[in-house]
């Protein structure tokens, strides 16, 4: 996220009319409403059904639940920062139609989801 940022906010002199970075993200390739919606579905699922599966076993083998708390808070932590990232790119490079297509969830709701997980 932060190299795509970078790369669109950059103010390059070499930069010619006809490059990709002259184009909105929207319209390159990789980044069409539908190519993220179906990233954004992946992620979700792999939330849904993997991290789940990783948790099962950390409490098969921490029994203290303080113990799993402090150390998943760092993952929950940078897979939030990471969703606010995604989210705030999103909302500045997509219209409205587009994020409808792509139905990121919101921040609150992602914390709500992996709150519940432990």
């Amino acid at each position: 996220v932060t190299a795509v940022k970078g790369a669109l906010s950059s103010g390059s002199q070499e930069r010619k009319p006809d490059s990709a970075l002259s184009k909105p993200l929207r319209t390159q390739a990789f980044a069409t409403p539908d190519k993220v919606a179906e990233l954004v579905q992946k992620v979700g699922a792999a939330i849904q059904q993997e991290l789940p599966v990783v948790l099962a076993k950390l409490k098969l083998y921490l029994q203290n639940p303080s113990t799993r708390t402090i150390l998943f808070k760092p993952i929950k932590a940078n897979i939030l920062e990471a969703h606010s990232q995604v989210h705030a790119l999103l909302k500045s490079e997509y219209s409205v139609e587009d994020l409808q297509i792509i139905n990121l969830k919101s921040v609150q709701d992602l914390q709500t989801r992996l709150d519940s997980l432990l």
